[in-house]
Formats: C-alpha cells, structure tokens, sequence
C-alpha cells in the first residue's frame, strides 16, 4: 500500500488486475492505510499500541540500536564547512558519485572558452 498511496494508484492496479479504475475494495483498502499511517509517531515510526499490552503490544517490542551512516557523515562533515552568513546562505551539500564528480572535474578543467 506504500508504493501505491506514493504512486497514487489503486491496490488492483499495482496487482496488474482491472483497468486503474478505483474499486469500493481499493478505497477501503486506502482509507485503511491513511489511517494506519496516521497512527506511526514521525519521529520514531512506531505506533502506540505496539507498545501497549492492553492493545496486544509489548513494552519491549522495539529495542533501540545505533547506526551510523557514512554517507551521512560525510555530509554533515562538509556541512560544518559552509560558512556562516550571507556567504553561506543558499549552500547545499550534497552527495554525488566519485564518477560523476570526476566527470565533472575532467570537464571543467578541459572545456575551453571561444
């Protein structure tokens, strides 16, 4: 239901069946997910009653972990680079592959100017 609430497209159509057209099922089927979605904390992504026994939870349902993305990393370490200020202001860091970037470079240093 991620993709076709992203896509906007009815559950049958994503299972290759019907024509696109919206069936009752696929809008009870989105309505269900909206719903659902609602419920996910945006910070942690779980949801309330997967913690409550009450609701059929457990207090221990999720164990919290580190991890550390590179790429991320990367990305803050050059962050911390861009000045502060006007200089600064409209600076975006970005991550691009080494092969782009080396292309890029290769371009820039080899296109000459009429």
């Amino acid at each position: 239901m991620e993709l076709c609430d992203r896509w906007g497209i009815p559950h049958s159509k994503f299972r290759g069946h019907g024509d696109g057209t919206w069936t009752d099922l696929d809008r009870r089927k989105a309505i269900a997910y909206a719903a659902y979605q609602r419920q996910v904390c945006p910070g942690c992504g779980t949801r309330a009653t997967e913690w409550d026994e009450d609701s059929g939870g457990d207090e221990d349902a999720y164990v919290a972990t580190t991890h550390r993305c590179i790429g991320c990393q990367v990305l803050a370490d050059k962050q911390a680079g861009v000045p502060q200020g006007d200089e600064g202001h409209g600076v975006k860091v970005l991550l691009i592959p080494a092969s782009v970037n080396s292309a890029l470079q290769f371009a820039r240093t080899h296109t000459t100017h009429h």
